[in-house]
């Protein structure tokens, strides 16, 4: 079943991906970053690995000479140009280094490097004297000096996946391990440095269990933190809610939970909500975004390439359909991971006396 599941979750994506290697949410949508380069992942886990190695090569052939992207295309075009996000920037180490530990072709990731080197080292650039990252470089009016505890979680992740790459290749990288280490006690510390101008996302559920997948946190620490709020995002049977208060279960987000479940050893949680999801597939392999369970209606009208992407991704993780399963369940470079779950919640609890 799960064969079966891979190869039309994939032939979708492969269906999607333009003639220049762009992958778009769906066929006439947009192409971000981030969901272009999960979607790319998602190619190299069902064996499509020239295709993703075309969508990277896309990316590249975007990249502005100061190392970031845009925040969406079409097609060869800018469609939104207002801002640059930093995780969404930073994820092409993770794309990079996930096709890596697949292939093993350093010869790609030595082609590749110099797009990772600038994307990672615009990244760092917009780093804050206290560790956090601040969330976009705005095109009218500047740095956006706020940070979002989810997406400073997945740029420690794809750190990593730069350092990792670096030490392949014999590049330094002293620099973006001082920064990744500044960053993690941030993340464990400083909970006073996100949302400090807009409302808080602690409703989301990816603020809950993005800095479990960044590595931050040890596997019993991870353990507790997910305990802490499963209740309030988990629903039995369905998955995942996108946010604590809305009836609404999100593909995506349960494919990021079941890693992340993985991530902190609770791995009969993951499978029971992979299990859960299969139902969401429609015949043509895509899968939708979400579904509204009050009302019992998927919702929005939208399959998009991206959800197929982690959907691929949940699936090597749980399977070890490849080498790379262990993209977000464990460190990638050769340094001991910070831990203290202790140290996060104390500053949490301070943060909100």
């Amino acid at each position: 079943m799960v064969t079966r599941l891979i190869e039309r979750t994939t032939d979708y994506i492969a269906r999607t991906q333009q003639t220049g290697g762009g992958i778009p949410w769906f066929e006439g949508g947009i192409i971000d970053p981030w969901d272009h380069v999960e979607s790319a992942m998602g190619l190299t886990v069902g064996g499509r690995l020239d295709a993703a190695e075309a969508a990277y090569r896309w990316l590249a052939s975007h990249q502005h000479a100061d190392g970031y992207w845009l925040a969406a295309y079409d097609g060869d075009n800018v469609a939104d140009g207002t801002r640059a996000e930093t995780n969404f920037v930073a994820y092409a180490a993770t794309g990079i280094w996930h096709h890596y530990m697949v292939t093993g072709n350093e010869r790609f990731l030595a082609d590749l490097w110099p797009m990772v080197s600038r994307a990672l080292d615009f990244v760092l650039g917009l780093q804050a004297q206290t560790g956090e990252i601040y969330w976009a470089l705005d095109t009218r009016t500047g740095i956006n000096k706020d940070a979002l505890l989810t997406g400073c979680s997945s740029i420690y992740r794809s750190l990593d996946c730069g350092i990792a790459i670096a030490q392949v290749l014999s590049e330094p990288h002293a620099h973006w391990q001082r920064a990744r280490e500044r960053l993690g006690q941030a993340l464990l510390t400083r909970p006073d440095r996100f949302d400090r101008t807009w409302e808080s996302k602690a409703r989301y559920s990816m603020d809950w269990f993005y800095p479990v997948l960044s590595g931050v946190l040890s596997k019993p620490d991870a353990r507790t933190r997910l305990g802490g709020r499963w209740d309030e995002f988990v629903t039995d049977g369905l998955g995942c809610r996108c946010v604590s208060d809305q009836p609404w279960i999100t593909m995506a987000e349960t494919c990021e939970l079941i890693m992340a479940c993985a991530a902190a050893g609770l791995n009969a949680q993951a499978v029971r909500l992979f299990e859960d999801l299969a139902r969401f597939q429609v015949e043509d392999g895509s899968w939708w975004t979400g579904y509204v369970f009050t009302d019992e209606v998927m919702w929005p009208d939208e399959r998009p390439t991206w959800t197929a992407g982690a959907i691929l991704l949940a699936a090597d993780t749980l399977y070890g359909l490849t080498d790379a399963a262990t993209i977000f369940t464990r460190p990638h470079h050769h340094t001991a991971e910070p831990s203290s779950l202790q140290a996060l919640e104390r500053a949490q609890r301070a943060h909100h006396l």
